[in-house]
């Protein structure tokens, strides 16, 4: 990999770490004595046991009624999911830490007190969380992708979100890898390298939260958190996951590492990725239900409302907008057909469907850069001369954006002005839907791609703007059912406007917008969106297309 000369005893130290704690588990390695395969999203099975498939099919709701009833232990569950990771790592690369044996002290902490007491410590009682890198995990390292910080960012403290969790009956046992800076939409650093996706690994799983994503894709986590800044989750849950972003201050923050701390003019948000609807509410349901604004200052008192994702005030006949083409770059012909098939769904199921006239997305890619980049880039440039590294290739591109002048105070006052301004204009545009809809209110959701293309080759990833445009006006996202890509030449649609074979295996990813801090409601419109997904795949017309929904 080329990171530079400065890639020496800290870095050589984290490999050589990792590589000795995966030697410990030489029966859970698959054998790759012939080689990686292309899609390798099967092979992270080929040790576990029957029982132990079942088990890591499971979303996280089922396992812990498993659990919760005594059917299985919390060993069982965390030696499933750790086998299934410890092949991911090895087929991906997505693992950073690995502290299983702590994992299984734990597990058998919570099987005694279960067998001794007949309860749980709580609703996660046993349920395996996997972890983005640069949260705090205390007693781990938080090395964030910066060969700088490689062995020197040990955490004294769990963050927040950790804390919650672990309270709630939670076991971690992996973290999982991030870019370089996290500024990326790729997963790739100096320290451990490259992160591939399991379907096709010469595509990308994403970034910044690309080993998340990778990891729940090959069964190694029942559920993971992930952060988002610019598209982290949304976009690049490219693989077969669900996943759920709230708006800022909804969920606890504190306790990550990263660069520009104590910069608040655009500010990520933590969420969950996971294995259906069910499991984002379970997240959201216990994190705010242990009241975590009492815990987080910048939290706001806003308790989990479990009736409206059940449907309370829910219209029973929604109006979905349908955004197809952002007016910067059209997406990939399988996502148009993707939205396609949605549109008809929601209309067989007697849903309004209108089409989203787009509002100004290149200038909020424009605005965005400018918060991204505030100090022109120097503090970025800073950390990587510290470590003496390159720059990756995906990092490299969205450095060379900014114009490389920090701006004044009152340059940066007058860029919040702007903010304001224009996440009033884009609210306004919305309450203005009201005027094109049968129903005469305005829109209940945008339904998008979350990115201009499939999963990317490597190093290829351009155009934000389908992610990042919501970062910037702060609403929730959740991903919907997906298709997933298999080449088809005989499909002209597809074979007159792009190769379908290098997407080979590529899922295709589309999401859910909704109001700010309507996150219930997102999740109880998600709820009524996949079931008419899966009527009219079972009821709609027989013709077959190279998209099938799963």
């Amino acid at each position: 990999m080329n990171g530079g000369p400065g890639l020496t005893n800290a870095v050589e130290s984290k490999r050589a770490n990792r590589e000795a704690i995966l030697a410990q588990y030489p029966d859970w390695r698959p054998d790759l004595s012939r080689g990686i395969p292309n899609d390798v999203s099967s092979c992270t099975l080929s040790r576990l046991s029957p029982r132990e498939v079942e088990i890591v099919h499971l979303d996280a709701t089922a396992l812990l009624e498993h659990i919760h009833r005594g059917e299985y232990s919390a060993v069982d569950v965390i030696i499933a999911h750790s086998k299934a990771a410890v092949a991911a790592q090895d087929l991906t690369n997505c693992l950073t830490e690995i502290f299983i044996e702590q994992a299984l002290r734990r597990a058998r902490e919570l099987d005694e007190i279960f067998q001794q007491t007949g309860q749980v410590i709580g609703p996660l009682h046993g349920l395996p969380i996997s972890i983005k890198d640069h949260m705090k995990v205390k007693g781990l390292d938080t090395s964030s992708g910066y060969v700088a910080w490689a062995g020197k960012t040990v955490a004294e403290d769990d963050a927040v979100i950790v804390d919650v969790l672990k309270k709630a009956g939670a076991i971690f046992y992996v973290k999982t890898a991030n870019p370089q800076s996290l500024l990326s939409l790729e997963t790739h650093n100096n320290i451990f390298g490259r992160t591939f996706n399991p379907f096709n690994r010469t595509l990308s799983p994403g970034g910044s939260s690309g080993g998340e994503s990778a990891l729940i894709a090959s069964h190694g986590s029942p559920i993971g958190i992930g952060s988002d800044i610019g598209g982290s989750i949304s976009s690049r849950s490219t693989l077969r996951s669900l996943w759920a972003q709230a708006s800022v201050a909804r969920i606890p923050h504190a306790g990550l590492m990263g660069s520009h701390d104590g910069m608040d003019n655009i500010v990520g948000a933590l969420g969950p990725l996971a294995r259906s609807a069910r499991d984002l509410a379970l997240f959201h349901r216990v994190l705010l239900g242990a009241e975590s604004w009492l815990l987080e200052y910048a939290v706001l008192h806003m308790p989990w409302r479990d009736d409206i994702v059940k449907g309370l005030g829910v219209p029973e006949k929604l109006t979905i907008a349908v955004l197809a083409d952002d007016g910067v770059v059209r997406p990939h012909p399988p996502l148009l057909r993707a939205l396609e098939n949605y549109k008809k769904a929601l209309v067989a199921a007697g849903h309004e469907v209108i089409d989203w006239i787009p509002f100004k997305h290149h200038e909020s890619w424009e605005l965005l850069l400018k918060f991204y980049f505030l100090d022109g880039g120097a503090e970025y440039r800073e950390t990587l001369a510290e470590g003496k590294e390159e720059a990756t290739p995906s990092f490299s591109w969205i450095l060379e954006q900014c114009g490389g002048r920090a701006y004044t105070i009152r340059e940066m006052w007058q860029l919040n002005v702007e903010r304001d301004r224009y996440r009033a204009q884009a609210l306004a545009h919305w309450n203005d839907t009201q005027n094109r809809t049968r129903s005469g209110r305005p829109v209940d959701a945008i339904l998008t791609p979350t990115f201009a293309t499939l999963a990317p080759p490597h190093d290829s990833t351009r155009w934000w703007g389908y992610s990042s445009y919501w970062n910037l006006l702060d609403l929730p996202g959740v991903r919907p059912l997906t298709a997933c890509l298999r080449a088809k030449p005989s499909r002209g649609y597809i074979r007159n406007q792009w190769d379908p074979t290098t997407y080979e295996g590529a899922p295709i990813s589309l999401q859910l917008i909704g109001r700010r801090h309507q996150e219930e409601l997102l999740l109880a419109i998600l709820n009524q969106v996949e079931a008419a997904a899966k009527l009219y795949t079972k009821h709609g017309p027989s013709e077959q297309t190279s998209l099938e929904m799963v």
